[in-house]
């Protein structure tokens, strides 16, 4: 156990394991998707920040059911819903970019935008299907009669996005900074 060393879904572990994990400078990929599906157990991001374990997102279709970021995110806030822990859509976002980099060690490179760094990402439309346009439009409209910031809102939207998004909201697929696919290229 070192830095780099990156452990899948830590749902079961004793307490002194966090310290263990920290001291170790390892991560944890936390697959809500594949613990829901075979019904194992919720990962405990509370105990993780608390020692101060790196945690990042992952898909495991070996015991899960998809692949899909968003529907990833929407499983892990349910699981820290479920333990009583309400968990922010920016740190939410953080544990699929900048904290799965960090995970990973390689925050060095890729997730963010700062300047230099390599980037794969997806466009989302927060508008794609009728259900999250009305949500989408509602957290604009609150944001807009509370602060005066028609484009404000984004952390409601951004929780919209988690919690209905799918593959519909994806409006194009950037790999390395340029555009390679749109749902209209078929």
């Amino acid at each position: 156990m070192r830095r780099r060393s990156v452990f899948a879904h830590a749902i079961h572990l004793p307490h002194d394991a966090w310290r263990r994990l920290a001291r170790a400078e390892a991560a944890v990929a936390h697959c809500p998707t594949s613990n829901l599906f075979i019904g194992s157990g919720l990962y405990d991001l509370r105990a993780a920040d608390a020692a101060r374990v790196r945690t990042g997102l992952g898909t495991d279709v070996g015991g899960g059911d998809s692949f899909s970021l968003l529907r990833t995110l929407n499983e892990a806030y349910k699981v820290q819903q479920l333990q009583r822990h309400t968990v922010s859509p920016e740190r939410m976002l953080y544990l699929a970019t900048l904290g799965g980099a960090r995970a990973l060690d390689l925050e060095a490179s890729i997730g963010n935008f700062r300047p230099g760094k390599e980037a794969d990402l997806v466009v989302l439309d927060d508008a794609a299907t009728p259900l999250l346009a009305r949500r989408s439009a509602m957290a604009r409209t609150r944001s807009a009669a509370s602060t005066g910031d028609r484009a404000g809102g984004w952390q409601e939207r951004l929780f919209a996005l988690m919690m209905l998004g799918d593959e519909r909201a994806v409006a194009e697929t950037r790999i390395m900074g340029r555009a390679v696919a749109s749902p209209a290229d078929g």
